[in-house]
């Protein structure tokens, strides 16, 4: 398999924009009050700039303060000895980066082109309103483009930027995301995430729980909420396992569905704790969370009633064993640590 839409950003955007009933019914709120949705791609972005030198050669783009999206992009800095670096983001992050004499400020990304060092980009892609205004700032200035892998690949993925660098979790994940195109250079680097997660100790056994936990996903665009719905539902009423919500589920439709479950017997985490401190067993359709907890030694599957091809193509991918089967194995980790990797193959082409 491949990417659903392998080239095309706008025809992405398109169907992000309108992937769930109720994000549909807001763009049809917006057009009727006659609002327009501004093209991401071709106007300045604010941002907060954060340098540790005047003349930054290299510039991150984060735009997200997720774990996954930090340990990506933020990590190799730490094995940049007295590189020049800069980084912008929505916020302020500066608490997020390694220590050092960080000078911030508020800029619009048109500024960025004044600074006439900086050689390559680090970013999570182009699909996001900073990383669209920086890629276009890095056509116009000859910078090179570096995308790093933080997630797991659906067909969903927004398409890579063209004439791009990938630094891939496996050889399989740079397949897929680069769909058959020629102007996408691949590198496998693995997953920083999973990298540092493997370094720590395994649970002990005897602490596991004999309660599964599922993790739910209804904000997600790549199912419908429905099926979402139906996979947590059925698992938890068949299985007496614990529905445990994503962060994302705070709209009205999935805490009315939490309420609703919780009427029919199923219990609903809703406390506070980190997923990586729980003990359950973890069950989910797609998950990271499924890979995370196998690395920390407690057993995880993956579920869904009727599995679309795609959604068996992504649990072969990466190694995941459906519910009934063996408890999923941990992925393999590579010797070097994924950002000592990168911070490499990013000073190889500063130095060029």
């Amino acid at each position: 398999m491949a990417l659903k839409f392998p080239r095309d950003l706008s025809t992405w955007q398109q169907w992000q924009a309108n992937s769930k009933p109720e994000q549909r019914v807001k763009n049809l709120l917006r057009k009727l009050k006659g609002r327009q949705e501004q093209n991401i791609v071709s106007c300045a972005v604010s941002g907060v700039l954060h340098m540790n030198h005047p003349e930054p050669e290299l510039l991150i783009v984060l735009e997200s303060t997720s774990p996954t999206s930090v340990v990506s992009l933020l990590r190799p800095v730490e094995y940049l000895k007295d590189s020049r670096v800069a980084v912008i983001a929505p916020i302020n992050v500066e608490y997020l980066l390694p220590q050092g004499p960080w000078q911030v400020q508020e800029v619009d990304t048109d500024v960025l082109t004044q600074h006439r060092d900086i050689k390559v980009v680090l970013a999570a892609g182009h699909y996001l309103p900073l990383g669209a205004a920086v890629y276009r700032d890095a056509q116009k200035m000859g910078w090179e483009f570096i995308v790093v892998q933080h997630g797991l690949m659906t067909p969903f993925a927004p398409p890579l930027p063209e004439n791009s660098t990938l630094l891939a979790f496996s050889d399989a994940d740079g397949d897929f995301w680069r769909s058959g195109r020629e102007d996408i250079t691949v590198h496998t680097v693995g997953s920083q995430l999973f990298y540092e997660a493997a370094q720590k100790p395994k649970v002990d056994i005897e602490s596991i729980d004999s309660t599964p936990v599922f993790l739910g996903q209804m904000h997600g665009a790549e199912l419908p909420r429905l099926s979402f719905a139906l996979a947590g539902y059925k698992f938890c009423l068949n299985h007496g396992a614990i529905y445990r919500p994503h962060p994302s589920e705070k709209d009205k439709l999935s805490l009315i569905t939490h309420k609703l479950w919780g009427q029919r017997g199923i219990t609903v985490d809703t406390s506070a704790i980190p997923l990586n401190e729980m003990t359950h067993p973890v069950v989910s359709i797609f998950s990271t969370g499924v890979l995370e907890a196998a690395i920390r030694g407690i057993p995880s599957w993956v579920y869904h009633p009727k599995p679309e091809p795609w959604l068996i193509e992504f649990w072969e991918r990466y190694g995941m064993n459906r519910w009934g089967d063996s408890p999923t194995e941990p992925p393999v980790q590579p010797c070097t640590a994924p950002a000592d990797t990168i911070a490499r193959i990013i000073a190889e082409k500063l130095e060029k």
